[in-house]
């Protein structure tokens, strides 16, 4: 018996579609970790492809098809590939895809030198369309601030609070490849920018060492956001960015947060 495919039916509505897929897919893939060679995490994954006015559906079955073509090599560098055998498969001229995943660093305590792991969030996000290709690297990295008001204003002490720097960069393709750029390279960047960085262990000699850290290198938002901006803009691999700094206040009902955005 012959099934029909009602997805290759004619829609006469006429409109186009620029992104229909998968979301919310739970998949394992390995990252490039710059330490231990590769780090292997779970990611959650939107694969889509845009989807011309007179076709009725696309086949959602072929992003499943396509994605597991690539077991265990699902890194940056294969992006391109999972983009092009999308639009192959699906027949589109254009594809996206996206994958979030938490990645883990190693860290050592800065008195005692005690060890733990403590996670970032990371997006590759790689599109191809008739106009280019593009590619972008989101880490979002928790972070330490110090109100320098605050400080300046009290007889001692001063508020301070966790926080996350997002920057989501996009990386200069050159001579047709995409340069290298560490998931670590980004995450050191924010901890630099911040008034300190977290540890996931800490002793009371480390705490004493992060508290005054952080006393000495009060920061706003403000100041944290353009710290990294021009870190980020120094990087010839880079040719746009944009960053997003959020504090979770401590002593309001509110948080703060401050944007900028970049391009060569």
């Amino acid at each position: 018996m012959e099934l029909v495919d009602i997805q290759k039916t004619v829609d006469e509505r006429m409109v186009a579609l620029d992104q229909v897929g998968v979301c919310d897919l739970k998949y394992p893939i390995t990252v490039l970790d710059r330490s231990n060679g590769t780090q292997q995490t779970i990611a959650n994954v939107a694969l889509s492809v845009s989807l011309p006015a007179e076709v009725k559906g696309t086949h959602m079955s072929r992003f499943i098809v396509v994605i597991n073509a690539y077991r265990g090599e699902i890194t940056m560098t294969a992006i391109p590939k999972i983009l092009q055998d999308l639009k192959l498969k699906l027949e589109a001229t254009a594809a996206q895809v996206s994958m979030t995943f938490p990645y883990f660093i190693e860290k050592a305590a800065p008195v005692s030198g005690l060890k733990g792991f403590i996670d970032c969030e990371a997006t590759f996000h790689g599109e191809s369309c008739p106009s280019g290709e593009k590619f972008h690297l989101v880490v979002k990295v928790p972070v330490s601030s110090l109100c320098p008001c605050s400080k300046a204003i009290s007889d001692y002490g001063a508020h301070n609070q966790r926080g996350t720097v997002e920057m989501n960069v996009h990386l200069a393709e050159k001579n047709g490849k995409l340069p290298k750029l560490w998931i670590e390279e980004l995450f050191e960047i924010a901890e630099a920018s911040a008034s300190a960085p977290l540890y996931p262990l800490l002793k009371r000699t480390d705490e004493r060492f992060v508290t005054m850290q952080a006393y000495e290198n009060p920061a706003f938002v403000e100041d944290i956001v353009r710290n990294v901006a021009v870190r980020l803009r120094d990087d010839e691999r880079i040719s746009s960015f944009e960053v997003k700094v959020t504090n979770f206040e401590s002593i309001h009902a509110h948080n703060a947060f401050a944007v900028t955005r970049f391009s060569r």
